[in-house]
């Protein structure tokens, strides 16, 4: 019985990636001829960032715990597939599943084309300017790989057709959707109140983007306008460890005055305080999806966005360092399009195709 057994070994690595694989593992534990493997490449090391993630989300350890984070694009990359190899030759699995556009991604992807294992992309047809920043290279590059491209919307569809791939293409919505509807109940509703904050009237705001907070003189304006925002409706900024060791660094502390700066939080807390903000300020490519969800818009403070189909629909709007202010003062809160990302099945159906192909 266990030679008839499919094995599938999936790649995670980074926050949004935790919260995908839960409800796609929940779908996997439904079928007896399938055995999944779960590798955690380390990525994202801070403890409120993962490790609680396996906890909240009845998640099953990793049966690989790789503890690769830090150094630059090329050697965190490297050091994974040099460790993703060895697991391949181990497991000798059946097919790869990976998320997202981490370097934890590709590395999958790499290792997985060089030992013929077919590659299953979750979030496949997502593009974005600029087109040499890493998430972007990441994801073209695991797209050409891939065998299965699991698409979350039309647009990603569209997009995939404009580079003529349209083989093992599949419109599933979105698995984040997936597990938004399935975690809604157990949202930390209430968290607003611990933090003093009145219902529908503070914004939730997440900043860790590198070409946002790496950049003293960008970072700089952005406080600054964060400040004045914050002086027209209170803020609570979970801080990422690295905008805060920059902001240390570049001595930009006093930004931060009257804002209300917390550690990072679980996911429990931060949809909780989602669907009781007024709005929401990030460059998390997640979070601003995740607002969506939450019927809340988004100021996103990038270039542009793999998520444009909520720009496109005027729920979400591109900022810079620049109009961050004004456009805080048009937030419209009017004509949400619902079902952009699908109803809420990514995952059955994403499941269903692997185990049929």
């Amino acid at each position: 019985m266990l030679n008839s057994m499919k094995k599938i070994l999936s790649i995670i690595g980074a926050r949004p990636q935790f919260v995908k694989e839960a409800v796609v593992q929940s779908e996997i534990n439904k079928y007896d001829d399938l055995n999944e493997i779960v590798v955690h490449t380390g990525q994202h090391y801070d403890e409120n960032m993962s490790g609680s993630f396996f906890e909240i989300l009845k998640m099953k350890k990793p049966e690989y715990n790789l503890a690769i984070s830090g150094g630059s694009h090329g050697e965190m990359t490297g050091r994974m597939l040099i460790e993703l190899d060895k697991i391949f030759l181990n497991e000798e699995p059946d097919i790869v599943v990976l998320y997202g556009d981490t370097n934890s991604t590709l590395a999958g992807a790499i290792s997985a084309a060089k030992f013929g294992i077919p590659v299953a992309h979750i979030e496949a047809g997502l593009r974005q300017e600029p087109k040499d920043m890493p998430e972007e290279i990441n994801r073209v590059l695991t797209d050409r790989i891939s065998k299965y491209l699991f698409v979350p919307s039309d647009k990603g569809i569209e997009n995939l057709k404009r580079e003529g791939i349209t083989e093992g293409v599949y419109f599933t919505g979105d698995v984040m959707y997936d597990i938004f509807l399935k975690m809604e109940n157990l949202f930390e509703i209430d968290f607003y109140k611990e933090l003093e904050l009145e219902k529908d009237n503070y914004i939730v705001m997440t900043m860790h983007r590198d070409f946002n907070v790496d950049h003293q003189e960008k970072l700089t304006k952005l406080l600054s306008s964060i400040q004045k925002i914050s002086s027209e409706m209170p803020i609570v900024f979970p801080i990422h460890p690295r905008t805060e060791a920059r902001i240390r660094e570049f001595g930009l502390d006093y930004y931060l005055k009257g804002i209300k700066v917390i550690k990072p939080i679980d996911y429990l807390k931060l949809m909780g305080l989602t669907q009781n903000a007024y709005a929401i300020i990030t460059d998390s490519g997640g979070y601003q999806k995740e607002s969506y969800f939450s019927g809340k818009n988004a100021l996103v403070m990038m270039p542009d966005t793999s998520w444009i189909e909520l720009v496109d629909e005027g729920i979400n709007t591109l900022v810079n360092e620049d109009n961050l202010y004004e456009e805080f003062l048009k937030i419209s809160t009017s004509n949400f399009k619902e079902g952009i990302y699908g109803i809420g099945d990514a995952a059955k159906k994403i499941v269903k195709i692997i185990s049929e192909k």
